[in-house]
C-alpha cells in the first residue's frame, strides 16, 4: 500500500509514505515493549533512510526490461533487471541500516550520527565521479556501469539519457555500513543493512518482473484468465506494489530473524536539545523541505537534491530531540504529500475550490497528526504500543483518503477506471491494518500515569 500510493507522489519525500508505514508495523510487531521516544525515534530513523534512494532517477531503467523497441531483446532485459536490483537495494539498504541503528542495542549518539552522515555526502561525491561519470550525451559517451537509455540497446534512435547517481549512493551506503560494522560492531544494523539491501533488490527487479511479462506476453494477460480486469490494471502500479510486498516481507523476516539483537527497553533516551532549540530546528527543516518541494531555488536544489544532504538536520533532531521524532513521524513526512494533494486537486485542477481543498486536504490533516504528535511527545516514558497503534491506523487512513482524493474519487460503483483497481486494493490493505492494528495484544505491563511535560519545560 504504502509503495503504490508513493508512486503518486514521488521521489524522496512519497518514499517516506512507505518508510513510515512498513517502520510503525515492523516496531508494531517486534518492539512493543520499548519506551515510546524509543519507537519513535526509530520509526523515524527508518523513515528518514528510505528517502534517500528518491533521488536515484529508475524510469529509463524500467525501460529497459519493457519498451516496445527493446522487447526480446533478452540482454537489455537482464541489464535492466541487474540494474533494479542494485538501485532497489541501495534504496532498501539504507531503510534497513537505518532501522537497526534506532532499535540496535548499542549506543549511537546525535553528533556521531550527524558526522556520518556529513561524511556519507563526501563518499556520495566521491562514488558519483568514481561510477557515474563520464556523462556526455552529446558526445555519446556514458558510464561503463549504466543503467539507463543507451546506444548499446538503441544505436540508431535519438536518446536523452539521464545522469545516474546510484554509485554515490552505493559508496555512501558501503561507508556507513563499514562504520557499524567494523567500528561499531553493530550486529543489528549490519544484519538488517543485509536484509534490506536483499528486499530491495528483489522487491524492484521482482516487480518489474510482473510489469515486464505483461509488456512481453501481452495475450497471455489481456486474453487468457486476467482478461475481465486486464483493462483496468496499472501495470506500473502494479509493479510498484509488488515492490512494496516484497521488501516490507523480507525486511521483516529479517528482523524477526534478528529480534535478540533488540534494544533493550529500559534503556533511557537521551535528551540534550531544549524545547527551543528543538522548536527552531523544526521550524528551519519545515521551510526548507517546503521550499524544495513547491519552489525552484536553483542554490538549494543544488543542496537538497543529492537526499543526503537533506538528512542531517533530521538526524540531529531525532536523536538528540524529545519532540522531533514524533513530529517527523507524523505531521512533517505528510506536509509534502498533503500539499502536493491539494496543489493538484486545488489548483491545477478544478475538483474542489481553492479553499475547500487547502481545509480538506490539508489543514485538517495535519491538524490530527501535529495534534496526535504533541500528544504522544509528552509522554516519552510510556510503553511504545499507544503510540505505534493509533500512529499506524492514523497514517493509513490519512494517506489512503489523501491518495482517494489524488486519484479523483475512484469508487467501484462507477465506471472502473485503471484506478479503480487499484485503490480496492489499498482499502483491503487498510482494512487489514487496522484489524491488527486493534486486534493484536500489547504484551506490555501498565505503568504508573505521569504527568504531562510541557514543551517549555526540559523532560
Amino acid at each position: 500500500m504504502g509503495w503504490g500510493i508513493r508512486g503518486q507522489y514521488g521521489h524522496e519525500t512519497g518514499a517516506m509514505i512507505a518508510g513510515v508505514l512498513v517502520a510503525l508495523v515492523l516496531v508494531f510487531l517486534f518492539c512493543p515493549r520499548l519506551q515510546s521516544l524509543q519507537a519513535a525515534r526509530a520509526v523515524a530513523l527508518m523513515t528518514l533512510g528510505v528517502s534517500f534512494g528518491g533521488s536515484m532517477t529508475y524510469g529509463q531503467t524500467v525501460g529497459l526490461t519493457h519498451d516496445a523497441p527493446l522487447i526480446g531483446n533478452h540482454a537489455a532485459l537482464a541489464w535492466g533487471l541487474l540494474g533494479l536490483f542494485l538501485k532497489g537495494g541501495i534504496w532498501i539498504g539504507f531503510a534497513g541500516l537505518f532501522l537497526g541503528i534506532g532499535l540496535t542495542d548499542k549506543r549511537y549518539t546525535a553528533w556521531e550520527l550527524t558526522a556520518l552522515l556529513c561524511g556519507a555526502t563526501v563518499l556520495l561525491l566521491v562514488g558519483q565521479q568514481l561510477i557515474n561519470r563520464p556523462f556526455d550525451p552529446d558526445a555519446r559517451l556514458l558510464p561503463r556501469f549504466y543503467f539507463s537509455d543507451h546506444w548499446r540497446w538503441e544505436p540508431d534512435s535519438e536518446l536523452k539519457p539521464r545522469r545516474e547517481c546510484w554509485g554515490g549512493l552505493l559508496v555512501a551506503l558501503l561507508g556507513m555500513f563499514t562504520y557499524v560494522a567494523l567500528r561499531k560492531r553493530d550486529t543489528l544494523a549490519r544484519q538488517l543493512t543485509l536484509w534490506g539491501f536483499l528486499a530491495g533488490g528483489i522487491g524492484f527487479a521482482g516487480g518489474q518482473c510482473v510489469q515486464a511479462a505483461h509488456a512481453w506476453f501481452p495475450s497471455f494477460f489481456d486474453d487468457g484468465f486476467l482478461s475481465p480486469i486486464a483493462a483496468h490494471i496499472n501495470w506500473w502500479n502494479l509493479m510498484e506494489t509488488t515492490f512494496g510486498f516484497l521488501f516490507g516481507s523480507i525486511l521483516a523476516w529479517g528482523l524477526w530473524r534478528n529480534q535478540h539483537h533488540l534494544k533493550p527497553s529500559n534503556n533511557t533516551p537521551e535528551i540534550t536539545l531544549t524545547p527551543w532549540l528543538e522548536a527552531g530546528l523544526l521550524a528551519l527543516h519545515i521551510a526548507v523541505l517546503v521550499s524544495w518541494n513547491f519552489l525552484s531555488i536553483e542554490k538549494l536544489d543544488r543542496f537538497a537534491d543529492p537526499a543526503i544532504t537533506m538528512g542531517i538536520l533530521p538526524i540531529l533532531g531525532i536523536m538528540a530531540g524529545r519532540w522531533w521524532p514524533y513530529l517527523f513521524v507524523l505531521p512533517v513526512v505528510a506536509i509534502p504529500i498533503a500539499g502536493k494533494t491539494f496543489r493538484e486537486l486545488g489548483l491545477r485542477e478544478d475538483v474542489l475550490p481553492p479553499m475547500a481543498a487547502a481545509c480538506i486536504y490539508l489543514i485538517i490533516p495535519l491538524i490530527f497528526l501535529f495534534t496526535f504528535a504533541c500528544h504522544h511527545a509528552q509522554r516519552p516514558n510510556d510503553h511504545a504500543h499507544p503510540f505505534l497503534r493509533w500512529s499506524l491506523l492514523l497514517a493509513v487512513w490519512t494517506y489512503l483518503l489523501l491518495n482517494t482524493g489524488f486519484f479523483r474519487y475512484p469508487w467501484p460503483w462507477e465506471p472502473w477506471t485503471n484506478r479503480t483497481l487499484h485503490q480496492l486494493s489499498f482499502v483491503v490493505c487498510a482494512i487489514g491494518l487496522t484489524l491488527a492494528a486493534l486486534l493484536l495484544p500489547s504484551h506490555t505491563a501498565p505503568l504508573k500515569r505521569q504527568r504531562p511535560v510541557l514543551p517549555w519545560e526540559n523532560p
